[in-house]
Parts: C-alpha cells; structure tokens; sequence
C-alpha cells in the first residue's frame, strides 16, 4: 500500500545531515528550492540527538476546548501501525496559537513502542527531559506545560506543518536543523550526490583554509560548475 525503501538506505540515511539531504535533493532538480522541507519555525528540539528517518503518519490536534471531533486512541494507533517502520508522527494543531501539548513523556513512550522515531508539529510540546532520555525526536513549534484539552481531531488525512504539506507515507529525514521531505524517486541516489557535493565544498573550504588562497585562485574555483 504505502512505497518504501530499503532498511539499509534508511539507515544511511540517518547516518546524513538534513541539510547534506537538503543539498542533494536541490542537485537533482526535481522541486523547487524553496519547496520540500519545513520552515524554521519549526525546530528541533533536542539539538544533541541524532538525525532520524521514517514514514509519516499524520493527523490534526486541538487543545483548546474538549468540543469537537475526537477520534478514538485505538483507531490512532491502527492507522501508525498500517504504516510501515520506521514511522515519523506529524501532527498539525490547530489552535492559534497552539496550547495544550500532544507531546510529552507517556505519549513519547507509547508511540516509541508503535515504532514511532519521533514527531513534527506545528503545535507544542513539554516532559523534555524524559523524552530526550527516552531517544525520542521532538520537532516542534513551542514548548508548553500543559495538555489542556488536547485530542485527536483527524487522522490519515495530508497535514501542512511549517508549510510542508506531508501525507501519511511520506519519507521523513530530521535533525537538529528540522525537516525534510525525501522524494522516493531519487532517495537511492542521495547519498552519492552528498558524497559529490561534499567533495566540491571540500575543494573550496579547503582553499579557503590554505596558505596559497587568493582572490584570483578563488574566482578560478567559481568558475567550476556546483552540483546543486
């Protein structure tokens, strides 16, 4: 049902930055450069944590009142678990601006044990401690102390958080910088334009470390066509 890759691609993957991602998927020139991956606003939390890969699975939450659609934790945890491992929650909030938090200690355990790696949301988040402690990746909008009223309001359904529009299935890669989407028509050849683009910006960087630098060596360098 969903597409997938490799479990040894993903692990490569996850061994790459996501701006090294980013740059490769740029050399491929299959979207535009402005598209692809979420804005700023949403961050990674916990900065000294690995990079992650999963499959999305999205839906939308609200903390502000307890009206309201709510869809049944079983139904939730059905829909993560017809995704393929590893997964990667993406939760849209719909409060403005957001609230209560989804996102916490017990949630972070439970959806680790659904084969959850972490999750992206425009909404907030809070039990920082114990979630870093548990490897749990939080990529998110703010920080609160509070769930408040906070439920499931639809699941399954594409969701835009720091203006990505992700479907459940998507590719996911994130780290410290944030997030981005991963096109399954050129995830395999990823990391060989990492490697390509690495050893142009080492040429350069390299020149620019040496005692042999100059402004004519370096307009020289420009001159060489970039690989994204």
């Amino acid at each position: 049902m969903y597409q997938t890759i490799s479990p040894e691609l993903i692990k490569t993957l996850s061994e790459i930055d996501c701006p090294s991602i980013c740059n490769a998927i740029e050399g491929f020139n299959v979207q535009p450069k402005n598209e692809g991956f979420m804005l700023p606003e949403i961050k990674g939390v916990f900065q000294d944590l690995p990079p992650v890969v999963g499959y999305a699975v999205t839906g939308v939450i609200s903390a502000v009142r307890q009206e309201g659609r709510n869809v049944s934790r079983e139904d939730w945890w059905d829909l993560i678990a017809s995704v393929p491992e590893p997964r990667f929650i993406v939760l849209h909030d719909i409060d403005t601006p957001p609230l209560g938090a989804y996102w916490g200690e017990v949630q972070g355990n439970i959806h680790k044990a659904l084969g959850a790696v972490g999750v992206a949301t425009d909404g907030t988040v809070r039990d920082l401690d114990e979630a870093h402690a548990l490897g749990f990746r939080f990529f998110a909008k703010e920080v609160s102390v509070s769930h408040a009223y906070v439920h499931l309001v639809e699941i399954g359904i594409p969701v835009t958080v720091g203006g990505l529009t992700v479907k459940t299935g998507d590719l996911l890669h994130g780290d410290k910088h944030g997030v981005t989407s991963i096109p399954f028509g050129i995830a395999a050849q990823i990391p060989d334009m990492v490697k390509t683009i690495a050893d142009y910006e080492k040429m350069i960087i390299d020149l620019c470390q040496s005692s042999d630098f100059s402004m004519e060596a370096l307009k020289e360098n420009a001159k060489i066509t970039r690989p994204y």
